[in-house]
């Protein structure tokens, strides 16, 4: 088994690409305005907005309603023969915050090779997978003849020996595209990488015992992690084991729905980790000092109120406050149904929506999460609680753009 294979990348041909990429759906779920804005311009034109369902209207339209609509959408794009077929890596460039470039690597992965549990497989999920998260995304895929991906695989290169040094000879590769994302999302350029499959072997050399050993103190057999979209693999892995218990094993081997499409990107290589933030609906009296003894600490987490900023103590170790802050959060919501929470990617936008919403809300603004200690974390402590760290601010998280046929 080799856990990575190359895709058969589809790219829309003679069409308006800014109007057809769009940020991840569970982006912005605290700013209506984003999606209104985003639909309003999209208007009529081809675009993955109109196969995905932004999270922001889980539980505003009828789902059965949108899913059909999305599900009708993939075929006639496919009917329309809008794609071109890329048999080979796509190497992406991205532009992000202050001019840096974050590389990556369009591959697919084996949903054989990936568990969100902690079991040792090459391919591991960095959060908790919530379950009841699933079932709309399951519904989505399981009659779907397309994906889009806005998930990222993390590989632990410190050598940046695998995915830069192709980065380093684009300008002799194909550009397939070479454009600016809507919604301030930032350009972004992609290169078919020639003869793909030489490439394979030299990030299954990840798996080599003696730079595991090295790097997490065990043959840990960790290849890559899910560092975002989590709950999109999960889908897809859950989605795979209701088709694969269908087929023979020979018709396994090959069947589209095994593999994900995803974007390959080295740690050390133009990823920021970003705090992801907590903002509380409608809590009572005691929310705060049940906060403080769950954390306590030698450090300090800020609390956003509509009129004023405070401090709690918390533990001077990012990994635990995230956690305590967690766990707490999800125990309390048992207890006090009337309470609510979502979560933010910017603390600027923390505060707008902690002072819009004009009543009893909290605001926490969440530590950062040393990505250097991420993989190492994930392979000798476990998942970290969702909505752990973000990829960038949420303007430069993944947008859907290259597609994928998942049925026969």
């Amino acid at each position: 088994m080799s856990y990575i294979k190359v895709p058969k990348i589809l790219l829309p041909q003679n069409i308006d690409m800014s109007k057809w990429a769009i940020i991840a759906c569970d982006q912005f779920t605290a700013r209506p305005k984003y999606w209104t804005e985003l639909e309003k311009y999209i208007g009529d034109s081809p675009s993955t907005y109109k196969v995905v369902f932004p999270e922001i209207y889980l539980n505003k339209v009828d789902q059965e309603e949108r899913i059909s609509s999305i599900n009708k959408e993939m075929k006639r794009y496919i009917d329309a023969g809008l794609f071109q077929e890329i048999n080979n890596f796509v190497l992406v460039e991205r532009e992000v915050e202050n001019g840096k470039k974050r590389i990556g690597l369009m591959i697919c992965i084996d949903l054989d090779a990936y568990d969100w549990h902690r079991v040792r497989v090459p391919i591991r999920a960095t959060e908790d997978t919530l379950t009841e998260r699933l079932p709309v995304r399951i519904k989505i895929r399981e009659k779907a003849n397309l994906e889009s991906p806005h998930a990222i695989a993390l590989i632990d290169n410190p050598e940046r020996d695998i995915i830069e040094p192709l980065y380093g000879q684009r300008n002799k590769f194909k550009k397939l595209y070479d454009f600016d994302l809507n919604m301030g999302g930032g350009n972004i350029k992609g290169y078919e990488v020639p003869q793909s499959e030489k490439i394979i072997p030299k990030i299954l050399s990840l798996l080599n015992q003696n730079e595991q050993v090295k790097k997490y103190g065990i043959d840990a057999g960790v290849l890559m992690v899910i560092g975002d979209g989590n709950h999109s693999v999960a889908t897809a892995k859950v989605t795979w084991e209701n088709i694969k218990a269908t087929l023979s094993e020979t018709e396994r081997e090959n069947h589209p729905s095994r593999y994900m499409l995803v974007e390959m990107i080295n740690i050390y290589s133009g990823v920021d980790f970003k705090p992801i933030h907590r903002i509380v609906y409608n809590p009572s009296s005691d929310f705060l000092s049940g906060l403080s003894k769950e954390l306590n600490g030698e450090s300090n987490v800020k609390i956003v109120f509509s009129d004023h900023e405070d401090e709690i103590k918390a533990p001077d170790i990012a990994s635990y406050t995230i956690m305590g802050v967690q766990k707490y959060i999800e125990k309390y919501l048992k207890e006090n149904p009337q309470s609510e929470v979502d979560y933010i990617h910017n603390e600027g936008h923390l505060k707008e929506a902690v002072a819009e919403s004009g009543g009893n809300t909290i605001g926490i603004v969440m530590p950062s999460f040393p990505r250097e200690e991420l993989v190492n974390f994930v392979v000798n402590v476990g998942n970290l609680p969702k909505k752990a760290f973000s990829i960038g601010e949420p303007q430069h998280k993944r947008y859907y753009l290259e597609m994928r046929k998942i049925s026969n």
